[in-house]
């Protein structure tokens, strides 16, 4: 069979986003954005969030780990030791705070383990978190628009791109895998491998986001990581076929990468990471230009497969 990557067929699914869809993206914005106001007209009470540097002390030695400034603290949330926010009760801002507490028998460090200690504190703010209501003060305060109207219509502009984008990507993903499956190829056991462990360490990047390690997921889901890697090699050679695919396409149609492309790639990347390309230059060695190159070159062969396919819109 030979290697066909043009005259391709795809099905581009695009989905039109509904006003339910909106609605319920509005409702979670609500969720996760609470309305802080600034108390400055009382002390604080069990409830109210505080901003505050604290030193802590030993005897007269100031001891490691116990000091901060600009900590922020749920009055009441429990989050330090027994008895410390509950004397932060009735301070005011500007207010100096001497709390004094015992560390719990059981802690996990042996060395203040049982020991009385002293913190001074310093209140900064003091604020208290409510609930939005959807109206325009939440468009204004939180979406940045005018009004709930024209955040809503933002919204739903937002969530179509995204949609646009994704209908997009699964149809160039449907047809590189064509492309892919008519390219004769065998991989040796190191290049699965090496492919595997791509795999794996992607899973190990989210996981992380998550809070998790490999290893407590194989305890949630009642797995090893061997079970995992052998389920990861589908996708790993699925991963190496494309790659194949799109480096002989590179090949056969001589795609080169410009400066100009090559500049505004890396445009991309500073924007996408919030970073300049001043700052972008620490990172950037022989590996990463050769990474960035091919990212282009990916991107070019994608659009000469995209560009000479036969698509079908549903």
């Amino acid at each position: 069979m030979s290697f066909t990557y043009k005259g391709l067929a795809g099905t581009l699914e695009k989905h039109m986003v509904t006003e339910e869809e909106i609605n319920r993206q509005l409702q979670r914005l609500l969720q996760q954005s609470p309305k802080v106001t600034q108390i400055t007209d009382r002390p604080a009470q069990l409830g109210d969030e505080v901003l505050l540097d604290y030193a802590g002390f030993c005897g007269d030695e100031q001891f490691a780990g116990g000091t901060a400034q600009g900590q922020t603290l749920v009055l009441g949330s429990g989050m330090f030791i027994p008895g410390f926010e509950e004397q932060l009760v009735g301070a005011s801002i500007g207010q100096e705070v001497k709390v004094n507490v015992t560390f719990p028998e059981q802690y996990h460090s042996d060395a203040l383990a049982g020991k009385d200690a002293l913190f001074l504190c310093k209140i900064h703010e003091i604020r208290k978190k409510g609930q939005y209501q959807l109206d325009d003060t939440f468009a204004q305060e939180v979406g940045g628009c005018e009004n709930l109207e024209a955040m809503t219509k933002r919204l739903g502009e937002s969530l179509q791109a995204y949609a646009n984008e994704q209908g997009e990507m699964e149809l160039q993903d449907q047809l590189l895998r064509q492309a892919a499956d008519s390219l004769e190829i065998t991989f040796t056991p190191e290049q699965l491998t090496k492919a595997v462990d791509e795999q794996m360490d992607v899973m190990k990047a989210q996981l992380a986001q998550q809070g998790l390690s490999l290893e407590m997921y194989c305890s949630f889901m009642k797995t090893t990581e061997e079970a995992l890697r052998e389920d990861a090699k589908s996708a790993a050679e699925s991963a190496l076929k494309s790659q194949a695919a799109v480096d002989e396409i590179v090949r056969l149609e001589n795609i080169t990468v410009s400066e100009q492309e090559m500049a505004e790639a890396k445009a991309i990347i500073c924007r996408r990471n919030g970073i300049t390309m001043e700052q972008l230059k620490e990172y950037y060695d022989a590996s990463f230009e050769q990474a960035v190159i091919r990212s282009v070159q990916t991107g070019k062969a994608m659009s000469l497969i995209r560009d000479n396919a036969v698509i079908t819109e549903v």
